[in-house]
């Protein structure tokens, strides 16, 4: 079962929310290989957005070779490697550490001053 929950407060826009969620679901195993996706029309319908929108996400899943559409069948979870997955997104929260301690330095704090911000904020989000 597929469970999105589209936030209003979120900065990402809908289809980003959409993307990332099921892309967690894959790389979590709660989508697994060959799962069928909802239709587009189905998923905008129980999320209350847009078909454009949810087609939107479906087509930057495809990209990102997350899910394969066949014509007249549906949408599907590729068969793809999630170590490969992960390894994507271990290089994406690189990249923004990467940028936290540039734009850190560039406000005079020193590596450990952003560290220290990083423990903080996941101690917030963990209590």
């Amino acid at each position: 079962m597929l469970d999105i929950v589209i936030s209003n407060s979120s900065n990402a826009p809908i289809y980003e929310q959409i993307v990332i969620q099921i892309k967690k679901a894959v790389m979590n195993g709660d989508l697994a290989e060959g799962a069928a996706l909802p239709s587009i029309r189905a998923l905008a319908t129980d999320l209350r957005v847009s078909t454009i929108t949810t087609k939107r996400a479906y087509q930057e899943l495809e990209e990102a070779g997350v899910i394969h559409t066949v014509q007249g069948r549906g949408s599907f979870v590729a068969p793809r490697n999630v170590e490969f997955m992960r390894e994507e997104a271990l290089m994406a929260i690189e990249n923004l550490l990467e940028q936290a301690l540039r734009q850190g330095a560039a406000a005079g704090l020193a590596p450990e001053d952003v560290q220290e911000m990083l423990q903080a904020l996941s101690e917030d989000m963990v209590g």
